[in-house]
């Protein structure tokens, strides 16, 4: 459930400076805030909802926010922050070294605290401003987001991927506990990857237009990948399934520098190998891994294992999750002594 960061009205809203970051003073960052005087209405509310180190917040007001982080601020407090902003009413003005940007309803900002900014919360025709907005560490967010939004970001809402990444947040924020944290927490950055394509895509609205050979090799990959637990998946069958000769898949391939065998191996094998650290041994076994990633035996599977990563599957599931039993167990008092008597390897088999 969300919880309310802050409420102003006519009797406290000259508190708001001391109270915007909540009561414990932990969320946003330093800076000046204060709300219009004069307004006829006041009623400005925010509300949270936490999802690991990321807020999602919905704010509410009847009245003109402000909002001012100098370098100041930034020497006081150098919390690194990136704020994606969703307009729903009103406008949001915001102005820093490299100009001002007006964003109204439907539009997308990205602001950052390392930079010094000037804000406005305007209301709207109606008398009323409301944005949806993200809080996020900007170490996590360069994880979605590669290019430069040192000085901040502006884009309108034209894109679809935007407008999904709005709606899955106002999910996780509006959710009343019937999505878990793990699952929240992957909707969260669902919604980041699907904004760090927005803005690659946006940079350049006319890709470069594909080759013939180029949509056909996507064509051969994505057959390989469908067929890949396919344990009779050959260069004959693929070239059938995408219409094109035995030879002209090989010169495909060899755009990647890979041949089909490499290829189909390097997948299976990859896929398995995520599989093996994925999986409780009490719920599939090695041989079921096997044959769904398309070998046609276990052992033929183990030996190819065994030659990649230099150990054979059942080696490599005991590594996995002996390490993750180790990490998840507490610290004792005496966990800096040596164990009185060592355990057998063979016994973790």
């Amino acid at each position: 459930m969300a919880e309310t960061l802050f409420s102003f009205d006519k009797r406290n809203y000259r508190d708001c400076q001391t109270l915007f970051r909540g009561t414990r003073g932990q969320e946003y960052y330093h800076g000046d805030f204060w709300i219009e005087d004069g307004s006829t209405t006041i009623d400005v509310r925010s509300e949270r909802k936490a999802v690991g180190a990321i807020s999602i917040i919905r704010q509410r007001s009847a009245a003109n926010l402000f909002f001012r982080r100098s370098r100041q601020h930034i020497r006081e407090d150098a919390t690194d922050l990136s704020v994606l902003w969703f307009v729903k009413r009103g406008e949001l003005a915001v102005s820093n070294q490299c100009g001002g940007k007006v964003a109204r309803a439907g539009d997308f900002i990205i602001t950052r605290s390392m930079s010094p900014f000037f804000m406005e919360c305007r209301t709207g025709d109606d008398g009323t401003h409301e944005v949806l907005h993200v809080t996020v560490p900007t170490h996590i967010l360069r994880g979605f987001v590669r290019q430069d939004f040192s000085t901040g970001l502006f884009m309108a809402m034209e894109r679809a991927e935007l407008a999904l990444a709005e709606t899955l947040l106002t999910e996780v924020f509006t959710d009343d506990g019937r999505i878990g944290e793990a699952s929240a927490r992957l909707l969260v950055d669902t919604a980041l990857g699907l904004i760090g394509n927005a803005i690659r895509a946006s940079e350049d609205m006319a890709p470069p237009r594909q080759s013939i050979a180029d949509r056909r090799l996507e064509d051969v990959l994505r057959f390989i990948e469908v067929h890949l637990s396919d344990p009779q998946l050959s260069t004959a069958m693929v070239a059938k399934g995408c219409g094109i000769s035995p030879r002209y898949l090989s010169f495909l391939l060899r755009l990647r520098d890979t041949s089909f065998s490499e290829l189909v191996w390097e997948q299976r094998l990859a896929k398995a190998k995520a599989w093996l650290s994925a999986s409780d041994p009490r719920d599939i076994s090695i041989s079921e891994i096997a044959y769904g990633v398309g070998f046609k035996s276990p052992a033929h599977f183990s030996r190819m294992f065994k030659r990649v990563f230099g150990a054979n599957p059942r080696e490599y599931r005991g590594e996995s999750v002996v390490e993750e039993a180790v990490a998840a167990t507490p610290a004792e008092p005496f966990a800096d002594y040596p164990a009185p008597y060592p355990v057998s390897s063979s016994l973790l088999q």
